[in-house]
C-alpha cells in the first residue's frame, strides 16, 4: 500500500462559530481559533478542517456562499485568515478548507445575474426549467425542502436547489462555470492551504432529463449520477494534481464499490471520502450492522483507496449521546468510541468537543433551535396536523444543533465561549463537562485521546495494518486485529453497559502468552486474563493488546 502523510494524519474539525468568540459578539471567530491553536496541537492533531468562512448570508451556517473570495465579517478578515494559516504552519499542522461548489447563495452575484433574464450570459450557470402545467418540473424532494424547485416570477421559470431555496445549485455542465470554480480553488491553494473537504461533491452531476422519481422520498437520485467522475477527473487534472494536498469528499448515498470509483489510487479523483452508511443509516447503535459496514468498506478498499473514520460532525449529533452512553458511562464510552475510531482502517476525525466527551442537547422550544433542516421539517410536519410537542420530540435526537452548541472551555458564564450573548445556547451541563476540568484530571478523556493519537505516530500497524474481525457472532463485543510486518494488535471493545466475556480465537492462543496491554480505558493491571484466553470485560471497556 502506498504511504502518504494524509493517511497517517489525525484531523480536528473546527466549527468556528461555536469554537471561541474573541471579540464578544457571541459568535466564534478566526481570532478565537488562533488563541486555541496550542490546545489543538497539544492533542497531537496534524490537520485542522475549518468549516466555511466565506462571505455568506448565513441561511445555512456558511454553506450558502455569496462570495468565494471574501471572508465573512462574523469570522474575521482575510488578514486574520493569513495570520491563522501562518500560525497553523508554524506549529507543524496543516489546514484544509471547505469547498462548497454544488451550490451558492441566492445572493451570489452569479445567481443575481442568472435570474435577471432568460438571455443573461450567466443564465446557464444555474439550472432553470419551465414548470409542468400543474407545478414544478418534477417531483423530487430536496434535503431541506419538500421540493427541489422554486418558482421565480421574474422570468417565469423554476430554479433547482438540492438544499434550501436560498441555495441554488450550480450547473456543472457549463464549462465556463467549471473554469471559474477551478480559478477560485487555485486562489485558495495559492494562499497556502493544504487541501479541501469537498461538500456533497457527488451531487455535481444531475440525472439527464430530470425524470420524475418513482419513490421521491428516497432522494438518492440527487447524487452519484453519470458524469460525476468526468467532472472530478477534470478537477484533478486542472487543479488538484499540481499541489501536495489532502482531499476528502463528502459523498452520501455511496456503496463501497462506488466509493472506490472516487478514491481508487489510479482514478485520479480524490484521496479519501466520508461515506454515511453509519451516520445516516444507523440512527442508534447497532453493532452487527456496524461490523458489516466496516468489513464491506475494508474489503473494497484494502488494495487501493482510503477511508475516513468518524461518528459525529457538524451535521451529526454527538457520538457519546448517539452511540455511547452519555449518563453513567459517559467517560468510559467516550474513550471506548475513541479507541474504535482511531484503530479502524482509515483517517480518524475528531470533532471539536469530542475530546472531552461533550454531549447532545435538548432545547425546550423549536425557537431555540437554529438548524434550517430541522426547522423546515418541523414546519412541514406541523402543516400535516401533527402535534407540535410530538414533532419537536421526534426531531430532537438527530438535530444538527446537538453538535453545534458552543465549545465548553470552563465553568464560567457561557462556558468561557463568549463574554457576549452566545449565538446558540450553551449546553447546560458545561459546569461538569469542560476543557479546564478535563485538562486538570489525570485520567480524562482528553488525556486518553492524546495517548491514542501519540500511538498512531509511533506504530504504523495502527495506520497500515491489515484488518480482521475477530468477534463474529458476538452481540456486544467488537474485537478485531490489525497486523503489519509481523506485528499484531488485538482491539477488544465492550459496547454495552453490562459485563461481557470474550474468548480469544484459537488462532491467537499460542501468541496470547506474550500479550502486552498497550492501552485501555479502565485500570487493568495485568495481561493475565488474555493470556488465559478469556477476558471479563467491564461496561464500555476498551483494550488494545500487542500479541
Amino acid at each position: 500500500m502506498n504511504r502518504a502523510w494524509w493517511k497517517e494524519a489525525v484531523v480536528y474539525q473546527v466549527y468556528w462559530r461555536s469554537f471561541l468568540d474573541a471579540n464578544g459578539d457571541g459568535i466564534g471567530d478566526l481570532e478565537g481559533l488562533m488563541l486555541k491553536l496550542d490546545y489543538i496541537k497539544s492533542l497531537g492533531i496534524d490537520v485542522i478542517w475549518l468549516n466555511p468562512i466565506y462571505e455568506s448570508p448565513d441561511k445555512d451556517n456558511g454553506y450558502d456562499i455569496a462570495d468565494y473570495y471574501r471572508i465573512m465579517a462574523k469570522a474575521g478578515t482575510m488578514e486574520q485568515f493569513k495570520q491563522l494559516l501562518d500560525k497553523v504552519h508554524e506549529l507543524g499542522m496543516k489546514l484544509i478548507m471547505d469547498l462548497v461548489v454544488n451550490h451558492t447563495s441566492e445572493q451570489h452575484a452569479w445567481f443575481e445575474e442568472s435570474r435577471s433574464s432568460v438571455d443573461n450570459p450567466k443564465r446557464d450557470w444555474y439550472i432553470w426549467k419551465p414548470g409542468k402545467p400543474d407545478g414544478p418540473p418534477n417531483n423530487w424532494r430536496s434535503y431541506f425542502e419538500p421540493s427541489t424547485w422554486t418558482y421565480d416570477e421574474r422570468t417565469g421559470e423554476y430554479y433547482f436547489h438540492s438544499f434550501a431555496k436560498e441555495q441554488p445549485d450550480l450547473n456543472w455542465e457549463n464549462p465556463e462555470l467549471r473554469e471559474e470554480i477551478y480559478r477560485m480553488m487555485r486562489f485558495w491553494l495559492g494562499q497556502g492551504i493544504d487541501g479541501f473537504r469537498m461538500d456533497v461533491i457527488n451531487l455535481l452531476a444531475k440525472l439527464e432529463g430530470f425524470p420524475d422519481a418513482e419513490h421521491p422520498e428516497n432522494i438518492d437520485y440527487l447524487g452519484n449520477n453519470p458524469g460525476i467522475h468526468e467532472y472530478l477527473q477534470e478537477m484533478n487534472r486542472e487543479v488538484l494534481q499540481h499541489y501536495d494536498i489532502m482531499t476528502v469528499g463528502e459523498i452520501p448515498f455511496v456503496t463501497p464499490e462506488d466509493g472506490l470509483l472516487y478514491v481508487g489510487d489510479n482514478r485520479k479523483e480524490l484521496h479519501t471520502l466520508f461515506h454515511f452508511q453509519v451516520a445516516d443509516d444507523m440512527p442508534t447503535w447497532d453493532l452487527k450492522r456496524y461490523k458489516e459496514i466496516q468489513e464491506s468498506w475494508y474489503e473494497a478498499f484494502r488494495h487501493e483507496g482510503w477511508n475516513s473514520q468518524f461518528l459525529n460532525n457538524h451535521d451529526h449529533t454527538r457520538q457519546v449521546s448517539r452511540y455511547g452512553n452519555d449518563g453513567q458511562y459517559r467517560v468510559q464510552s467516550a474513550k471506548q468510541l475513541a479507541t474504535m475510531i482511531h484503530t479502524l482502517p482509515g483517517t480518524p476525525y475528531v470533532f471539536q468537543g469530542e475530546e472531552i466527551g461533550m454531549t447532545g442537547v435538548r432545547f425546550s422550544s423549536i425557537d431555540e433551535y437554529h438548524d434550517i433542516a430541522m426547522k423546515n421539517k418541523y414546519k412541514e410536519e406541523i402543516g400535516k396536523g401533527r402535534a407540535p410537542d410530538e414533532v419537536l420530540h421526534s426531531l430532537q435526537p438527530l438535530s444538527r444543533d446537538n453538535s453545534r452548541t458552543p465549545m465548553q472551555w470552563d465553568s464560567s458564564k457561557h462556558a468561557g465561549f463568549t463574554e457576549g450573548r452566545p449565538w446558540m445556547q450553551v449546553n447546560p451541563n458545561y459546569e461538569e463537562i469542560n476543557v479546564e476540568r478535563d485538562l486538570a484530571a489525570q485520567n480524562s478523556i482528553f488525556a486518553y485521546y492524546q495517548q491514542l493519537i501519540a500511538l498512531r505516530k509511533t506504530d504504523a500497524v495502527m495506520v497500515y495494518g491489515d484488518y480482521r474481525d475477530q468477534s463474529a457472532g458476538e452481540e456486544h463485543v467488537y474485537a478485531y486485529s490489525r497486523s503489519l510486518d509481523g506485528e499484531t494488535w488485538l482491539v477488544i471493545l465492550n459496547h454495552s453497559d453490562r459485563e461481557q466475556s470474550y474468548r480469544l480465537p484459537a488462532s491467537f492462543a499460542d501468541r496470547a502468552t506474550n500479550a502486552h496491554l498497550i492501552i485501555g480505558n479502565l485500570d487493568r493491571s495485568t495481561s493475565d486474563e488474555v493470556r488465559e484466553g478469556t477476558l471479563r470485560l467491564r461496561p464500555y471497556e476498551a483494550l488494545i493488546y500487542s500479541l
